[in-house]
């Protein structure tokens, strides 16, 4: 399916024929790279003293879950309906706006290219190849947001499956984070986790609400622990 011109999303299919490929590519095996990022939760949990499974659940609900609804999966709606190309990449550079801190937008990228390029390889599309090129004239950034935005539009997943997919990814990616940086172990980051999903509904819910010229989400102390995360001594995760 090419990119120039898409057709309007069309509603969820009767089968599951996408769900593998979407159970696939969510997975951790996937490789994307984002295992070695901790998308600012190192630094913060430096910063903040976190240490036990009571504060990681305090920072998902606090920072994550907001963001997810006032910025992430909007944009990921944006992307996903967005008719051509051109807008689609215009997209993009908005989420790189977004990013103050220059660790989170290259993490971003970063996991955008690994996820595409891995994309390319299991189910070359026309769709993937036309953005490629785009990102190597310059009109996009390779965002990962927008990249599993661009996976859901060429692969045909539901716009409900590709948000609930992508809602997880944020929120196993820092417990996963989580279990090298604090003490907790793998019963406390599950329950987290659960209990993360249980607002899931809500969250997604309130992302649709969001309009284009409404979204975003400022979050300064993570946006300064990000920004920290570059000029300390040490560090287990890039980002």
């Amino acid at each position: 399916m090419s990119l120039t011109r898409l057709p309007k999303p069309t509603a969820m299919k009767s089968d599951l024929s996408w769900l593998p490929a979407l159970l696939q590519t969510s997975d951790a095996l996937f490789p994307t790279g984002a295992y070695a990022h901790s998308f600012g939760f190192e630094e913060y949990a430096r910063l903040t003293n976190l240490r036990d499974e009571n504060g990681l659940r305090v920072f998902v609900e606090e920072h994550l879950l907001p963001a997810l609804a006032a910025q992430e999966l909007p944009y990921l709606r944006f992307a996903y309906n967005a008719d051509d190309l051109a807008t689609f990449c215009e997209i993009d550079r908005e989420i790189s706006a977004w990013k103050l801190a220059r660790e989170m937008r290259e993490a971003s990228t970063q996991v955008g290219r690994r996820r595409l390029a891995a994309l390319c390889v299991v189910n070359e599309q026309p769709g993937y190849r036309e953005f490629t090129e785009a990102i190597a004239r310059g009109e996009a950034f390779e965002h990962h947001l927008a990249v599993c935005a661009l996976q859901s539009k060429v692969e045909g997943f539901p716009l409900a499956a590709a948000l609930a997919a992508y809602f997880y990814q944020n929120i196993g990616g820092v417990c996963s984070a989580a279990l090298k940086i604090i003490r907790i172990g793998q019963d406390g980051c599950q329950r987290v986790l659960r209990h993360a999903l249980a607002a899931s509904d809500e969250i997604i819910g309130k992302s649709l609400m969001v309009e284009r010229e409404d979204a975003g989400w400022f979050d300064p102390l993570l946006e300064i622990a990000a920004m920290r995360h570059e000029f300390a001594n040490e560090r287990l995760f890039i980002s």
